[in-house]
């Protein structure tokens, strides 16, 4: 959890629901769509931003039910760093971020290297990069760019597309991968 607590649900309440909720085991690669699709009975994220310093471990999803002041907070998290600029992340996002963390059955958080951008942050990012896309699904709080310490970027990215829920891409240079709910694609090495 994070440091603070919303008023709409207390800490107390969410432990008791986790404490209440049996929670499986991982699934294989194989079973990843399913797990999208309702495999879980709690969803949680856990990442940290390099860039602010935050961290965040957040259980976003329970029985079927998205959680709309931990949403909040997860968009919160994933703002533009350079302006504060924050945008609702689409949930399917945090769902493939989420399936693709347990596929790994990796302990240590995300560290997100990009979640939503301004269209002033992408514009500034092209300038700099030819693998900036103009219409950047970053742009509208559909895209995630992660690495873990623990997992190569080949791992991270078998995992996201193993979903088969949306992009997956591999910026090996960089050390990260990027994922989004947008149509289903791959491409780097």
């Amino acid at each position: 959890m994070t440091d603070t607590c919303s008023s709409s649900f207390s800490r107390r309440a969410l432990l008791r629901a986790f404490s209440a909720t049996a929670i499986t085991a991982a699934p294989t690669y194989s079973m990843a769509a399913g797990f999208l699709r309702g495999g879980g009975d709690i969803r949680r994220l856990k990442m940290y931003n390099g860039r602010t310093g935050e961290k965040l471990d957040m259980i976003y999803w329970i029985d079927g039910q998205y959680l709309g002041d931990a949403i909040r907070e997860v968009n919160h998290f994933m703002r533009d760093w350079r302006n504060g600029q924050v945008k609702q992340i689409d949930t399917r996002t945090l769902d493939i971020m989420t399936a693709s963390h347990n596929l790994l059955h990796a302990d240590e958080p995300y560290t997100l290297i990009s979640g939503y951008r301004s269209p002033q942050t992408n514009a500034m990012l092209r300038s700099n990069s030819s693998g900036v896309a103009r219409n950047s699904l970053h742009l509208q709080g559909m895209a995630a760019d992660l690495q873990l310490r623990s997992r190569s970027v080949n791992q991270i990215a078998q995992a996201a597309a193993a979903c088969r829920a949306g992009g997956v891409g591999r910026y090996s240079g960089s050390n990260f991968v990027h994922m989004d709910c947008g149509n289903v694609r791959s491409w780097g090495r």
